[in-house]
């Protein structure tokens, strides 16, 4: 696996291509604007974050693939919002995979677990292999599909919740990528409490997903310990533990060795 994880952000459509829309609501902003804090959270995490698009451009479907498997990513993740031919007849969110195995299998879980907690009515994981963004990539990929754009409570659940959205979604992909990471290679994670009480580590596991840190449990030594990342690179995480201290953390790095 890559010293540094790679993730490409797909915001669907784009251009003279809008998506779905819904009074005057046009999917393509939404997907944009999704994808870009997606990254963010991404980034903060010590990801290398690649987009198909920052901006109000249009590529075909397979374009879109081709950056992804260009990229040699761990995950594709393309970004959009839900319609119904009847508007306001459909609401939640799901998550679309070629086939529901392997490593996209698991991201598609976590990431479907985290935003029906955010308040979207679970649809659940379905397989879709006639879409092209999940049909020709070589890397594992999902395509989100984030609320119905033509449902009001949707919509108002999309923008009065989105940061915490945004955060769901990437935490979700960091936590995948650290499923995946952990039996591989040597890592660094910075720790930030240990409990014996699992409730009192969920407590402040909570807090800090709030905050937009990607926080864990692990059970180890019999405690319940919480950490953050998980990083190739000392630096990276060195910077994560920083940070964590500005916001009045207590931590220390842990090293965690490769599992042979």
């Amino acid at each position: 696996m890559a010293e540094r994880q790679i993730v490409v952000i797909d915001a669907g459509h784009g251009g003279a291509d809008p998506g779905a829309t819904y009074n005057g609501r046009q999917e393509k902003d939404d997907n944009l604007k999704l994808a870009l804090a997606v990254g963010k959270v991404l980034a903060d995490s010590g990801l290398d974050v690649r987009y198909t698009r920052t901006d109000d451009t249009y590529n075909t479907p397979l374009e879109k693939t081709m950056m992804g498997n260009d990229a040699e990513a761990n995950f594709f993740v393309s970004l959009h919002r839900n319609a119904m031919p009847v508007p306001g007849s459909g609401s939640g969110a799901e998550v679309l995979l070629f086939e529901n195995k392997g490593p996209q299998a698991m991201l598609a879980s976590n990431i479907m677990e985290a935003l029906s907690k955010t308040g979207f009515s679970d649809l659940g994981v379905i397989e879709r292999p006639g879409l092209v963004v999940l049909r020709r990539t070589n890397i594992p990929a999902v395509l989100i599909e984030a609320g119905f754009i033509d449902n009001e409570a949707d919509n108002y659940l999309f923008d009065q919740n989105f940061t915490e959205i945004a955060q769901s979604i990437g935490n979700s992909i960091v936590a995948t990528i650290q499923e995946q990471t952990e039996s591989q290679t040597e890592y660094y994670q910075v720790q930030t409490g240990a409990y014996r009480v699992r409730s009192l580590a969920e407590t402040q596991m909570n807090d800090l997903k709030a905050q937009g840190f990607p926080a864990f449990i692990v059970l180890e030594d019999g405690l319940y310990k919480v950490r953050v990342g998980a990083f190739h690179n000392v630096d990276n995480a060195v910077q994560m533990e920083q940070a964590l201290r500005r916001y009045g953390y207590n931590t220390f790095m842990v090293k965690r060795p490769a599992v042979l």
